[in-house]
């Protein structure tokens, strides 16, 4: 298979270019978990790929756990399936608890103080109650523990990983946090080998093709575990290597491989470009640091056909969102009624009109 190949079949795999999900949740638990750091942009990342959603359709499922916010893969926040949360957490929190080993370390946390912050927290949220981490931190400072910003992040970031609190309700623009076994009800319940075999059949099947080192990326398990997951369901996919890498796929992608012309603007850290170790096949090395900063920023980006060929910023106004697209190369720039057929449904999923500024 030729490695142009590759983009056509991410974009139906992701449901981009074939959205055939009805809610968000059923969209998230297919993809296995999309990345949600930039909470506002991890909203439309769901919302593109369900069409007909609305950025409040994406609030209620997360108010009503039908979809969380936490610490689920690797030292940042996912969105994830409510049903899928707690045998996901049993398979990846050792890792990120050993990714936050050094930084705690620095912080002077140690497995009895997270103890002791675990029993306040909880104690702080039960009845039902949604406090933002600055309320939790006053409940912590209240119990003896010194609290600050950096302090504050990995508290919090323990507790989620340790299955005690998730995200909570909107409390006006601000986040909060909530119990896990208050807000969320039992799901699945999975053996190690059978998580393992499950998180790799989840990736493999919404993001192939992939190879192995693009699954231990996105999983944040150890190349061990990742290996093992894949080799558990490597008799249901495909192969093909290109300049020595081995991508796995499933053979009922191959309908995908002619797909029409398309053009999407994706959000900022969206699985398309982020869930993968090797990004080389959907953009050239050169535009690379244009698109992801140094630092890990992921920008929202422009596709077409597949390719990114730049980036684009949105500022949200009273009665519309003003978009400004970048494109690296200017040869590629788009003209402003295919930018605004592309747009649109953005705009439909805030609720505003669209205003392309180029």
């Amino acid at each position: 298979m030729p490695t142009e190949k590759l983009p056509v079949l991410r974009l139906h795999n992701q449901k981009i270019t074939n959205p055939d999900f009805v809610t968000p949740q059923e969209l998230v638990a297919h993809m296995g978990a999309i990345q949600a750091q930039d909470y506002p942009m991890s909203k439309w990342a769901v919302g593109l790929r369900v069409p007909g959603t609305t950025d409040a359709d994406i609030e209620a499922a997360l108010d009503s756990g039908e979809l969380v916010r936490t610490h689920v893969l690797r030292t940042t926040w996912h969105l994830v399936a409510g049903q899928d949360l707690r045998w996901m957490l049993a398979l990846t929190s050792k890792q990120i608890k050993a990714a936050s080993a050094s930084r705690d370390r620095e912080l002077g946390i140690d497995s009895a103080l997270y103890s002791h912050t675990n029993d306040l927290i909880a104690k702080a949220l039960e009845g039902g109650k949604n406090l933002t981490r600055e309320e939790v931190m006053l409940e912590l400072e209240r119990g003896g523990v010194k609290t600050d910003s950096s302090r504050a992040v990995h508290f919090m970031m323990n507790a989620e990983v340790d299955a005690i609190v998730c995200n909570g309700v909107m409390k006006g623009k601000k986040l909060t946090y909530a119990l896990i076994d208050e807000k969320i009800p039992p799901g699945l319940v999975l053996s190690k080998d059978e998580a393992l075999a499950t998180l790799a059949k989840r990736y493999f099947s919404s993001h192939a093709p992939a190879t192995l080192p693009d699954f231990q990326w996105w999983s944040g398990l150890s190349m061990p575990d990742a290996r093992a997951g894949l080799e558990s369901i490597k008799n249901e996919l495909q192969s093909f290597v290109v300049d020595g890498k081995t991508y796995f796929f499933e053979e009922k992608n191959l309908a995908a491989l002619n797909p029409d012309p398309s053009v999407f603007f994706l959000p900022a850290f969206d699985e398309y470009t982020v869930s993968y170790k090797d990004r080389s096949t959907v953009f050239e090395s050169k535009w690379h640091k244009e698109a992801i900063t140094s630092n890990g920023i992921f920008k929202p980006i422009i596709v077409v056909d597949g390719l990114v060929v730049g980036t684009w910023k949105r500022t949200v106004q009273k009665n519309k969102v003003v978009i400004e697209p970048t494109f690296f190369d200017p040869k590629d720039k788009l003209a402003i009624e295919v930018m605004e057929k592309a747009t649109a449904a953005f705009g439909t999923f805030l609720g505003l009109g669209v205003e392309i500024r180029s």
